[in-house]
């Protein structure tokens, strides 16, 4: 039986050991010295854009930027942005290669807000570890829906001594492991996502039970913004095979500014990755802000619905629910996906139900028709209103109906 580090190497997989070399090179070469002596093979890869590397690299800095290796910036700003890109575009082709095993990143502020874009480019579950200065703060900028782990260096990087050699030691390690002992998580289930919220809990229930009845592995996505877009990143990764895109509030929070914002792209990838998916309008009737007085005060007068002590719940209006159908459209319209767009039409969400506080017909009238307008001359992407309320069992069930459908064509 072959040991890990024997696998890596007929495999010809390395770890990818990234930083700054001019600034980090010592440091890198000791995460480096580590990971051998450990049994992994790596590749010290220099993204410094300052003087020369302080030690020799496996990969220079000309060879990760490629073609633009002799192009003069005006900035350090400007060449640091342009080495964080080639990063990304060398990592990724390493990657669709099937030589990177695994990507280690050393660094400051500068470094890690350079690394860690292009570690966030690479597939979900392959190792990803980043030792910062910056790990014990707001790690969302770095990380934001991807699975790096940040490490925090303690002291900077900034030389060896009796804390940076234990904490490197400890990445590398960590790195090593993850490396040499592989989980082996595949599924001979069709592996489907979904997003929910508590508001559309019983739909999407009802939908999951179903399909998984029929065989298939279903993954739920709480819809707070980073669960779409957590989503998203595993259908690039090749982990989802398709898509039920039943709650997205989290257009209402970036259409309108509340806490759980989609982000600008949110439904581009799944509309240009070609597995199928269907898309409804769960708590699109919402917006989600956090404690009643965080609520900015250009919202006074507006209805809202207090969830609980950390949640507020604001009623979208007339001029929103056309700006939210808007933005849904120009995001799917030139889809080469197959989609379904299932309109309910009695309601979207627990709280838009006849007697509740959110239960407003007229003004969902105007989210609906003006999708159904953006969309009309949509190739690949079918409107279908179902005269159900969301959490209707005979919504779920025609969810699961149209999506078997699109899946089977």
């Amino acid at each position: 039986m072959q040991s890990g580090f024997e696998e890596l190497k007929r495999l010809n997989k390395f770890v990818y050991a990234v930083a700054t070399m001019d600034t980090k090179g010592v440091e890198l070469r000791y995460v480096a010295e580590c990971l051998r002596a450990a049994g992994v093979d790596v590749r010290m890869v220099d993204v410094g854009t300052g003087g020369p590397p302080a030690t020799g690299p496996d990969v220079t800095r000309d060879e990760v930027r490629g073609s633009d290796g002799k192009v003069a910036y005006e900035s350090r700003a400007a060449a640091v942005a342009a080495m964080g890109e080639s990063l990304k575009a060398y990592l990724l082709d390493k990657s669709e290669a099937g030589q990177v095993a695994g990507v280690i990143g050393i660094g400051g502020s500068g470094g890690t807000a350079l690394i860690t874009p292009a570690m966030r480019t690479l597939a979900i579950g392959l190792p990803k570890v980043m030792v910062s200065t910056v790990a014990s703060g707001n790690t969302a900028p770095y990380v934001d829906c991807s699975d790096i782990t940040m490490m925090y260096s303690v002291v900077d990087v900034a030389g060896l001594n009796v804390v940076s050699r234990q904490v490197l030691g400890n990445a590398a390690h960590a790195m090593a492991g993850m490396v040499k002992n592989s989980v082996v998580a595949a599924s001979s289930k069709v592996t489907l996502g979904m997003t929910m919220f508590g508001v559309t809990t019983k739909c999407v229930d009802v939908v999951r039970e179903k399909l998984e009845q029929a065989g298939h592995q279903c993954l739920v996505f709480h819809a707070t913004g980073t669960g779409g877009r957590a989503m998203e990143q595993l259908v690039e990764s090749r982990m989802l095979k398709g898509v039920l895109d039943i709650t997205t509030t989290e257009v209402a929070d970036e259409v309108v500014g509340g806490v759980f914002p989609a982000g600008n792209n949110r439904f581009q990838r799944l509309a240009q990755s070609g597995v199928p998916v269907l898309l409804s309008l769960g708590a699109l009737d919402m917006v989600n802000f956090g404690e009643q007085e965080t609520v900015p005060a250009k919202f006074s007068g507006r209805l809202f619905h207090v969830h609980n002590a950390q949640v507020t719940l604001m009623r979208t209006n007339a001029e929103e629910n056309f700006l939210m159908a808007r933005w849904i459209a120009s995001r799917i319209r030139h889809a080469t996906s197959p989609m379904v767009v299932m309109i309910p039409e009695l309601g979207l969400s627990a709280l838009d139900a006849p007697g509740q506080p959110f239960h407003d017909p007229k003004t969902n009238a105007i989210l609906f028709q003006e999708l159904e307008e953006q969309l009309k001359d949509c190739a690949a992407c079918r409107v279908i209103r179902i005269r159900n309320h969301i959490n209707d069992r005979e919504f779920a069930e025609a969810v699961v109906d149209h999506f078997t459908n699109l899946a089977s064509h």
